[in-house]
């Protein structure tokens, strides 16, 4: 099976595709505030300013680490479509559940609900389309 992701973008740039940029865009800034998200979830486990700017800065690590090595659009390691998305699951997930686990139910929610929206259309926008009949 082919995977469409080692191919190229399929769309190279953004003229004339202002719903691509745009959702591209979203993706950015969404990854961005999981990472945020992971940092302060990540402060709050421990006590003591140093414990907890070391797990705050370790979490974040981490979850770096995970997203440039396996989901990054120029990542290290190419995984198949479902790893890449398990890998987006878990940092971006990741993202809303620390969101809610420093008191913010209602806006984990709507994080999860945009990761979710976004991440479909960006894979959907990035798949090339079929060969014609």
């Amino acid at each position: 099976m082919r995977d469409n992701r080692t191919e190229g973008p399929a769309i190279p740039s953004s003229s004339g595709r202002p719903w691509w940029a745009a959702n591209e865009t979203l993706a950015f800034l969404v990854e961005l505030v999981a990472l945020a998200c992971l940092f302060r979830w990540g402060f709050t486990l421990g006590d003591g300013l140093a414990v907890q700017l070391l797990l705050g800065t370790g979490v974040l690590a981490v979850a770096i680490a995970l997203w440039g090595t396996f989901a990054a659009p120029r990542a290290r390691i190419r995984l198949p479509l479902a790893g890449v998305l398990a890998v987006k699951a878990v940092v971006l997930g990741g993202g809303a559940y620390g969101l809610y686990e420093v008191g913010h139910p209602a806006a984990a929610v709507v994080m999860a609900v945009v990761v979710v929206a976004n991440t479909g259309l960006a894979e959907t926008f990035r798949r090339r389309p079929g060969p014609t009949a």
